[in-house]
C-alpha cells in the first residue's frame, strides 16, 4: 500500500510539473526607459535588462521591469541593437513580451522568465527634452541665490 501510495504521488507530481509548463504564461506590454542592458551569464551568455517604467511622464518608484532576449531565437539582432542605442540615448520604448512558466529552468534561453517579442521607441528626447534637432533650444540665463539669515525674520504676529 505504501509503495503504491508513493509511486502514485510521484506520478502525480511529475504529471503536474510537466503539464503544468507554458510557453505563453501571459503577455504585455511595458514602457520606460533602459537602465541597464548588458550581455551576461555564467554558462549561457543572454542580453538582459531592467526597464525602468514610466507613468504619464514621470518615473515610477518601484522595482524596475527585468527581461531577456530568448537565446532560442536568432532573428532578434536588429532588437538588440535598437536596445543599446535606446539606452545610450536615453529613449522612452514600449516592450511587449511573453512569460515563459517552467521551460527555463537552467537560465539556459536567458536569466529572466520574461522575454522580448518587439520594441516601439516612444519618444526619443525623454531624457534630454533639450537635444531637438534645427528647432530653437532653451538656454540658462542667469542663477540667483537666496540666503535666509533667521535672526532677520520676525517671528511673533
Amino acid at each position: 500500500m505504501k509503495k503504491n501510495f508513493i509511486t502514485f504521488v510521484f506520478v502525480f507530481a511529475w504529471c503536474m510539473i510537466f503539464t503544468s509548463c507554458k510557453e505563453r504564461y501571459s503577455v504585455g506590454e511595458k514602457v520606460g526607459t533602459l537602465t541597464e542592458f548588458a550581455q551576461s551569464g555564467l554558462f549561457w551568455d543572454s542580453w538582459d535588462g531592467r526597464l525602468n517604467l514610466t507613468q504619464t511622464g514621470m518615473n515610477t518608484a518601484g522595482e524596475p521591469f527585468e527581461f531577456s532576449f530568448d537565446n532560442d531565437r536568432h532573428d532578434q539582432d536588429s532588437l538588440i541593437s535598437l536596445f543599446q542605442q535606446a539606452q545610450v540615448e536615453g529613449w522612452k520604448i514600449k516592450i511587449k513580451y511573453h512569460r515563459v512558466m517552467g521551460w527555463n529552468w537552467f537560465e539556459n534561453r536567458g536569466r529572466f522568465d520574461y522575454f522580448v517579442d518587439d520594441v516601439e521607441v516612444l519618444d526619443r528626447n525623454f531624457a534630454n527634452v533639450l537635444r531637438t534637432s534645427g528647432q530653437a533650444q532653451g538656454h540658462v540665463i542667469d542663477t540667483v541665490y537666496v540666503v535666509i539669515d533667521k535672526s532677520e525674520i520676525n517671528f511673533s504676529k
